[in-house]
């Protein structure tokens, strides 16, 4: 259940926000209700998210691969459940491979360099930061600098909107339900870094190897 409500004060700022976000995501964003209690706030939020969706240098499929591994590893329902329908609406194959996310380790339906990439997002996503010299140097092997780069300016953009989120105690809105079919899921947060063990899976870089 939400820690804030989700029926701020109808300003004539929240009317537009609310406007357009029923037409572009055909209802009104949890997080945006919320954010909508404090206009400055929302209003600079929203900005920069928008600014967010002009980074183009980096794969679409490979930055949806590691804003999924982050919301898993937090374990942000309401990312989670909006990101499955934004990713797969947005690319249908990505479908299977957005509900290995939680389990990717023991999945054999990545690429080495999505394996790297979500080994990435995880190692971010610790506190403290678990990256290494050696995960970043495999990286290079598949990415230029502007895309390292804008890898990981998205994780830690995610790592804002997942902590931001849960801690409000937001959860799913529903949105996976919108493009699954009956019987399948979206995927769970990953049940691993729930473990008291979960720090000590990005000392090294196993599965990262497997294409």
């Amino acid at each position: 259940m939400a820690r804030i409500s989700l029926d701020p004060p109808r300003t004539l700022s929240y009317r537009l926000a609310s406007w357009f976000s029923r037409r572009r995501y055909g209802a009104v964003l949890d997080p945006a209700a919320a954010l909508a209690h404090n206009l400055r706030v929302g209003w600079s939020y929203s900005l920069f998210e928008l600014q967010v969706e002009r980074w183009k240098r980096l794969d679409p499929g490979l930055k949806d691969l590691a804003v999924m591994a982050a919301a898993a590893n937090i374990a942000c329902s309401w990312c989670m459940d909006f990101g499955y329908w934004d990713a797969t609406t947005r690319h249908d194959a990505m479908a299977e491979k957005i509900r290995a996310i939680p389990d990717w380790q023991d999945s054999e339906v990545f690429t080495e360099l999505e394996r790297l990439v979500m080994l990435y997002a995880e190692a971010m996503t610790m506190t403290p930061p678990l990256v290494t010299d050696d995960l970043v140097a495999r990286l290079r092997q598949h990415l230029d600098e502007a895309q390292l780069v804008e890898l990981t300016a998205i994780i830690a953009v995610e790592n804002l909107r997942s902590r931001m989120n849960s801690a409000l105690g937001l959860t799913a809105q529903g949105f996976r339900d919108l493009s699954e079919p009956e019987g399948q899921g979206a995927p769970q947060a990953s049940r691993k870094h729930s473990e008291a063990d979960g720090r000590q899976e990005h000392t090294e870089l196993p599965a990262a190897s497997r294409g």
